[in-house]
């Protein structure tokens, strides 16, 4: 694996900070399923993309994909990006968390 994987790699752990367990959890949640962009009235895709970060959590390093490390620099750019925008105030129940959260990143935590 060549220095830019394994950085791709611990960018994307810092990143998402959500266990495989929590992730599936969350994504069995109405507020999961009702944030996010949809096309053509589907899944959102957020939630999508959950459900593959489960599986790349799971995944040893030297099984990942050239396919799962494109994933992987594309779930911290989402999450650098959306936390850039984040409200002020309490964000517990917001849409913003919940989005969030969708991408294996709880800023509560």
């Amino acid at each position: 694996m060549s220095e830019d994987d394994q950085t791709i790699r611990q960018e994307f752990h810092d990143a998402v900070n959500m266990s495989p367990q929590e992730l599936e959890d969350w994504l069995e949640t109405d507020e999961s399923r009702e944030v996010g962009q949809k096309s053509g009235g589907g899944e959102s895709t957020g939630h999508a993309s959950g459900r593959r970060i489960v599986d790349l959590l799971r995944t040893k390093k030297d099984d990942l994909t050239e396919d799962d490390l494109a994933h992987m620099k594309k779930v911290t750019g989402y999450v650098a990006r959306h936390r850039a925008q984040g409200p002020d105030g309490d964000v517990e129940d917001s849409r913003w968390r919940y989005s969030l959260m969708n991408w294996g990143h709880d800023p509560t935590k």
